[in-house]
């Protein structure tokens, strides 16, 4: 992923409130609200997210600055961050041998030469499952419970997800005589030729192949389902965020003791008609005319479930804002909501007629050239000049 720190355009000194004062910025220029239709900002909207979600997380933004990667050291291989190898362990070589295991195999080689593991068994996982989810405006505030429906891999009841008939029709595996592993030779640069012992491909490392499949599933061990799955999607999801829903993915193939992999929902959000969200906080432009500007009223504004009015004083100016706490997104993990910002514009008639331009004439004559206190400063600036 992109440098999350070059993302919003602050150095890696920047306090919590610099990182947010950033990302509120940038995140205005580029929203969907105000770039209807532009992909090119919506890109960007979600890559500023992104980093937003890294640098303000104390956790990931400590695991980017030392490895490169929000999740940790081995959440973003060795792209980045100028280290991430561990030599703490009881071998005092663990990362050097993680880092040859990639190369080898698991197990041998460089395990062996410096003392570190000599077995480990390696997991197998099936694969994730990406789902697109579309929320209302309200559902993303409030969260709701959404049922979606789509196909996946499930282990085969029948075979126990060996894919041998009744889970037990097995030959040991020829090519590694039913060890689960095989030697192999690599040359490495000065080192000359190192033997690794390496998991067998031929049985998946089980040491064991199928004799009779399972009529079930083909051998496969796995069976495809269609599910109908319920999705609890939290008050405060934004935009582009993905809900990562741990083991509910496709069952491995052919491995019984695997593990599942996960479902992925990715969040689109549908706008509101006249709230704009920041964060947490929602904000509202409300026109009202120069005449309510003048002697006050009261204006129904919209907030998250529904409308409520706002009361408008006498003599507002446009430009005036009024907060509304509480009355914004419920905080996503957090506790609390966001408050609700409305900025007040007056709008003043156009196209009067010849009489009423002489009635607002003798209106202005009659007001008190007291009454308009930032007119008459700046006329008093003005004649300093």
């Amino acid at each position: 992923m992109a440098n999350p720190y070059e993302t919003l355009g602050v150095s890696k000194n920047a306090s919590a409130e610099d990182i947010k004062a950033a990302y509120r910025r940038l995140a205005k220029e580029s929203h969907p609200d105000k770039n209807s239709g532009d992909k090119a900002a919506e890109a960007k909207f979600k890559e500023i997210n992104a980093a937003y979600e890294i640098l303000s997380d104390e956790k990931k933004r400590k695991n980017y600055d030392q490895f490169g990667s929000a999740e940790g050291p081995m959440g973003g291989g060795f792209s980045r961050g100028g280290g991430g190898f561990d030599f703490s362990g009881g071998g005092g070589f663990s990362g050097f041998e993680d880092l040859f295991g990639g190369i080898f195999g698991d197990t041998g080689g460089f395990a062996d030469m410096f003392g570190g593991r000599s077995q480990r068994k390696r997991t197998v996982q099936g694969n994730d499952i990406n789902l697109n989810l579309t929320l209302s405006f309200v559902e993303s505030c409030l969260g709701v419970t959404k049922t979606v429906t789509f196909s996946r891999f499930e282990k085969c009841s029948d075979c126990g997800g060996t894919g041998a008939k009744g889970g037990s029709a097995f030959a040991q595996c020829p090519h590694c005589n039913g060890t689960g592993r095989i030697k192999q030779q690599s040359r490495l640069g000065s080192f000359g030729v190192i033997e690794n012992v390496v998991p067998c491909s031929a049985c998946n490392a089980t040491g064991r192949i199928v004799r009779d499949k399972c009529a079930s599933c083909g051998g496969k061990g796995a069976i495809k389902h269609t599910v109908d799955f319920d999705v609890n999607v939290p008050a405060g999801i934004h935009d582009g965020q993905t809900l990562n829903i741990s083991g509910e993915g496709d069952a491995p193939v052919g491995q019984a003791e695997g593990l599942s992999g996960n479902l992925l929902i990715n969040i689109k959000v549908i706008q509101h008609p006249l709230l704009m969200r920041d964060e947490f906080d929602l904000h509202l432009e409300l026109p009202i005319s120069f005449t309510q500007a003048l002697l006050g009223d009261k204006v129904q504004i919209p907030v998250i479930e529904g409308t409520t009015i706002l009361n408008i004083p006498a003599g507002t100016q446009s430009g005036t804002v009024f907060r509304l706490r509480g009355k914004g997104v419920k905080k996503l993990r957090g506790i609390g909501s966001g408050d609700l910002i409305v900025s007040v514009v007056v709008e003043l008639p156009k196209n009067l007629d010849k009489k009423q331009i002489e009635q607002i004439k003798a209106l202005n004559e009659s007001i008190s050239r007291q009454e308009y206190f930032k007119k008459r400063a700046y006329k008093e600036k003005m004649d300093r000049l």
